[in-house]
């Protein structure tokens, strides 16, 4: 191991195996997603709401509106609470390319190529730090151990728009940030990317706290470094004013807890001030340091609770019960990683703390300025585990950032199983490897051995692709403009597949609509009846054999989503007729007598 943290290797060459490294697992991801990637099979359904924001960006929506005014268009419509920062390469592609392919040729290929160049920065971010601190040996092992990962490669693969993808971009920028030799420009580059990371997801919080309370800590070992923090906390001020004033109009000067507004803003620029300015004063006790620190957080914490009290808690604490039962606790990916399955837990959790057992390691074994660095990097490892066991996607990015000690890590191991002498051991070795490092893969075969068992606690786990409303959008379309009353997970493809509008999709910003859904579903044909004739929605959609749909009609036998599941509609609905076996059943609600 080497006992700087540069080296004399060429840029171009470290470009070059990165490069090469990509386009050849981009090739395989591609080949093997060719059949999802033809048939427009969205991984999540909040894939398909980001196509269609930036359809709808493109077809002339102002820059600043984030409605999306086909659902619960009896409302005003729905006002989303993602970025469009996320938005732009996604416009950029389909925009450039649809004169040459037209508007669906170009939305594929938008798919294909966006999520892959997410990959590529990815990679090239991961393999930086790695070629800092271990040289150019690693490089190619690195970025082979990020598609290792299971949740990392979800995010990162074709048809993957929405904006996990580009969070785990801004912490690697971020992590990158804090390892550069000018304090100035490192601090802002970090400052600026957790800025842009927490604008598109405030998911980025805990971690982006994590990294600033480093930089403390950097300071108080070594007061010569307290400029770390002052240009981390400058860049994050900055970078999060210049983001909002980019991407929010007046309507969005409200604070809500699920997104960075004006009280968050307020937050981190009393921070950066009171750090800026503590900085320059260079405090000579430890005494008068902490109190500056405890001015700076205390004081910010109080700004944001002031303002928004209601963020003291979950982003999602204030939920409607019903919402909090049928809708949230079902999103497994949101949930910590007891709620996961075994399988999932494994690959969650296991690969960081390999990752977190060799930085340590390191960290051990090196010397100056290394050991220093491995010492960072652990506790970073740490804090991004203990939020990835929190909420299980936040696995992703301690996945990536745990690529770096492993790329090293399995590279060491495959060269011990090169050295074994017995073939036989070199086998066992090698299983043993992949058991490591696939760990669901040995779960997944003990359990495919056992009886299947009924289970009570129905989740989510299908999403809106597996019901192929395409087959039948030609016919849907044709019926005349209305309201699709449809289960959640469904109605993004029905918005995509269609010009008609829904009741709901999955977004908590629409919790009202959200609950009618739900109370209807699970409520009695007859008080369904009066709601929707009420309401005004003309059709009902439902895919019976989808998991949302079952776990409505198993809360209630005789409520609406039961009967419509058994083939008993009420009188008041008549069948649309669809043709081909595409798992989708459809109505027409008849007018009130």
């Amino acid at each position: 191991m080497q006992n700087a943290l540069t080296f004399g290797f060429k840029k171009r060459d470290f470009l070059r195996r990165v490069a090469l490294t990509w386009a050849a697992i981009a090739a395989v991801i591609g080949l093997i997603n060719i059949g999802g990637i033809l048939s427009a099979r969205f991984p999540d359904p909040d894939d398909i709401m980001r196509l269609l924001q930036v359809r709808d960006l493109l077809a002339g929506q102002n820059w600043l509106d984030l409605h999306q005014y086909r659902v619960d268009s009896a409302n005003g419509g729905v006002l989303m609470h993602w970025s469009r920062l996320v938005d732009i390469p996604l416009a950029l592609v389909i925009g450039a390319l649809t004169p040459l392919l037209g508007q669906t040729g170009a939305e594929v290929a938008a798919l294909t190529i966006v999520p892959l160049i997410t990959l590529l920065i990815a990679m090239m971010l991961t393999a930086r730090i790695v070629w800092k601190v271990l040289g150019e040996e690693p490089i190619t092992m690195t970025c082979i151990a990020i598609v290792l990962s299971v949740p990392l490669l979800f995010q990162l693969t074709p048809m993957r728009i929405d904006h996990h993808g580009w969070q785990i971009v801004g912490g690697l920028i971020a992590v990158n940030g804090i390892m550069a030799q000018r304090v100035w420009l490192g601090g802002l580059t970090a400052g600026l990317a957790m800025a842009a990371w927490l604008s598109i997801s405030l998911e980025g919080l805990p971690l982006a706290a994590a990294i600033c309370a480093l930089m403390a800590w950097r300071w108080w070992s070594d007061a010569r470094k307290r400029g770390w923090l002052a240009w981390v906390m400058a860049g994050l001020a900055g970078g999060s004013v210049l983001f909002y004033g980019l991407t929010k109009n007046a309507e969005g000067l409200v604070t809500y807890c699920d997104a960075i507004g004006p009280a968050h803003i307020a937050m981190f620029v009393f921070g950066a001030a009171v750090l800026g300015l503590l900085a320059r004063a260079n405090p000579k006790t430890r005494l008068t340091l902490l109190a500056g620190f405890a001015l700076a957080g205390g004081g910010a914490l109080a700004i944001l609770f002031a303002a928004a009290p209601d963020c003291a808690g979950s982003n999602f604490s204030a939920l409607d019960p019903l919402l909090t039962t049928f809708w949230y606790e079902q999103v497994s990916e949101g949930l910590p990683i007891w709620h996961q399955t075994l399988s999932d837990a494994l690959q969650i959790a296991v690969f960081p703390l390999l990752g977190i057992i060799a930085a340590i390691r390191f960290a051990r074994s090196s010397e100056g300025a290394l050991r220093t660095f491995w010492t960072e990097y652990s506790a970073l490892l740490i804090a991004a585990f203990l939020v990835a066991i929190l909420v299980a996607r936040a696995g992703a990015l301690a996945a990536a950032l745990a690529a770096v000690p492993m790329g090293w890590q399995i590279a060491a191991w495959l060269k011990s199983i090169r050295e074994m002498k017995r073939p036989m051991l070199r086998v066992l070795a090698m299983i043993a490897l992949v058991a490591v490092l696939a760990p669901a893969m040995p779960v997944k075969a003990v359990q495919s051995l056992l009886p299947a068992q009924n289970s009570a606690n129905l989740q989510i786990a299908t999403k809106a692709s597996s019901c192929n409303i395409a087959e039948s959008a030609k016919l849907l379309s044709g019926l005349p403009k209305g309201e699709i009353f449809a289960p959640l997970d469904i109605s993004p493809r029905l918005l995509l597949e269609t010009h008609h509008s829904v009741v709901a999709t999955g977004h908590h910003r629409g919790e009202k609509s959200m609950v009618f859904v739900i109370e209807t579903l699970t409520g009695p044909a007859d008080a369904a009846k009066l709601a929707l004739q009420k309401r005004g929605s003309d059709y009902i959609a439902l895919c019976p054999d989808l998991s949302e749909a079952a776990m409505y009609a198993h809360s209630n036998a005789d409520g609406l989503a039961a009967k419509l599941s058994a083939g008993d509609a009420p009188d008041w609905l008549e069948p649309i007729a669809l043709e081909g076996q595409t798992g989708l059943k459809a109505w027409r609600i008849l007018p009130a007598k």
